[in-house]
């Protein structure tokens, strides 16, 4: 089992890094802005989560063609968890050595869609702060890694579930 975590983990966790790398020099020269950004991360969580069924089939056909659930969410999960390690690893990277202005960038971009949809300026202020507090704790690099580390894990999760319930299969009864 090792062996297959490994290899579809850090298949889909480089699939998620290379994300990173060609979208944040897309934001920082405002080719890419954050709601499309948004857009192509997800998107790319959900096809690099899709190794996790893969993976979990692999598993299967390796153990005699039968898995439990269990067996299978197991196998997902350590998938899961191996990419989502991948991926924090290349964000503190990127975000201490190459765009730590990444959140003032974010923070300014928030308070440009609130005004653009008519916001007041006492709630765009209150965003600001609440974005310049967050930005504080997010130099800490293992406030960092544990907020990153959530990103791509719900989609993860739930191609995990889906994929062991599709995959679940009991040893043939003779």
């Amino acid at each position: 089992m090792k062996k297959i975590v490994l290899t579809f983990g850090l298949i889909s966790g480089f699939i998620l890094a290379l994300m990173m790398v060609i979208t944040i020099p897309l934001y920082r020269s405002g080719k890419l802005d954050f709601d499309q950004g948004a857009i192509v991360g997800y998107t790319t969580m959900v096809v690099a989560s899709l190794l996790i069924f893969f993976g979990i089939r692999t598993f299967r056909e390796n153990s005699g063609g039968s898995i439990t659930f269990g067996k299978a969410f197991l196998t997902g999960l350590l998938i899961c968890v191996v990419a989502a390690l991948v991926y924090v690893a290349a964000w503190e990277v990127i975000y201490f050595k190459f765009a730590p202005d990444f959140y003032e960038k974010y923070a300014t971009h928030m308070a440009e869609k609130m005004r653009a949809k008519g916001a007041p300026e006492a709630a765009i202020a209150a965003k600001q702060k609440q974005m310049k507090d967050f930005e504080a704790m997010y130099k800490n690099p293992l406030v960092n890694a544990a907020v990153t580390f959530l990103e791509p894990l719900p989609v993860g999760l739930i191609v995990t579930l889906i994929s062991a319930a599709i995959l679940r299969k009991k040893t043939a009864r003779r």
